[in-house]
């Protein structure tokens, strides 16, 4: 059957082999990476946000999480390891100038280069499209490319200046085994977070009771000290005697100043009451006295 015209069917059109194990195109699997969101799959947008394990974000669609968990979304495993907003870091990115946005090509009449990133390296210039390595500083959250951190190596960043460790530098969509790394590192901050946690619950706890005791030994004592001064009659008698005439006597001085200082008070409040009503018309020192009011009144009568 078939064979009609001379056709001659090779080996690979009769023989059924296995079937080809479909390779991800890598242009697309880099776009996919660098350019959309890793929970909502939507491009990228202001203000972007990136993980401990760093995976980009849109910081909207990272809020949303966080308050609907319950809500079906395509890539929920990719963000089960962020518990709250102190989890991610905004990213301080730089634009690249030769970046056009989507509308440069709307008609479909120019060539759209795929590799051209959004934004760009500030210290080096390499773009941000995947073909480099990038990185973050957590203390400050700017992005540089690899090459720039280890040409030019210091403890400060090249962009805001704040001082940051190797520790808090992380790699932006790397590989398993860097990705692996980070989430080692994520577990022993965490683990560290908690045991300092648990020391400063358990200071409080013990500072609380030994702050009770104190008050506790402390009333004793004026206890046993009133009953020591009853069973000395004598003595205590005549400190009674004295006591009351000197305490009078300082009581009274008190009284005379706190008075004196009231009236003075007083004074200073009419003086300064009498200066701001001297600023309106209706005060006495405004009005004419009977020697300025003149004796006589004009009238112009406005009928004929």
């Amino acid at each position: 059957m078939g064979c009609d015209g001379g056709t001659i069917p090779k080996r690979h059109e009769l023989v059924k082999g296995p079937k080809k194990v479909e390779k991800v195109d890598k242009n697309a699997e880099l776009a996919a990476k660098w350019k959309y969101c890793a929970l909502s799959q939507e491009k990228l947008r202001r203000p972007i946000v990136a993980c401990e394990l760093g995976r980009l974000y849109n910081k909207d669609a990272v809020i949303e999480f966080l308050l609907d968990k319950s809500a079906e979304r395509p890539n929920a495993e990719a963000v089960t390891h962020i518990r709250g907003i102190k989890d991610i870091k905004e990213l301080n990115l730089t634009d690249n100038p030769e970046w056009e946005g989507e509308r440069r090509n709307a008609k479909g009449d120019r060539y759209e280069d795929i590799h051209c990133g959004m934004f760009i390296c500030p210290v080096v210039g390499l773009e941000m499209n995947g073909k480099h390595r990038f990185c973050y500083l957590q203390t400050c959250g700017c992005v540089f490319s690899d090459r720039a951190m280890k040409e030019v190596k210091t403890e400060i960043c090249h962009k805001c200046g704040d001082p940051f460790k190797d520790e808090d530098v992380v790699v932006l969509n790397g590989t398993k085994d860097e990705v692996e790394k980070l989430r080692e590192k994520m577990d022993e901050r965490r683990s560290k977070a908690k045991t300092k946690k648990s020391k400063k619950s358990k200071a409080a706890e013990t500072v609380a009771p030994s702050s009770e005791s104190k008050d506790d030994t402390e009333s004793p004592e004026v206890d046993a000290a009133g009953r020591s001064s009853q069973q000395n009659g004598g003595d205590s008698s005549q400190s009674d005697v004295a006591g009351p005439s000197g305490s009078s006597s300082s009581s009274k001085g008190a009284k005379s100043s706190t008075a004196s200082a009231t009236k003075r008070s007083i004074q200073s409040m009419e003086e300064k009451s009498e200066a701001f009503k001297s600023l309106f018309t209706t005060h006495s020192s405004a009005k004419r006295t009977k020697e300025q009011t003149s004796n006589w009144v004009t009238h112009t009568p406005y009928h004929f």
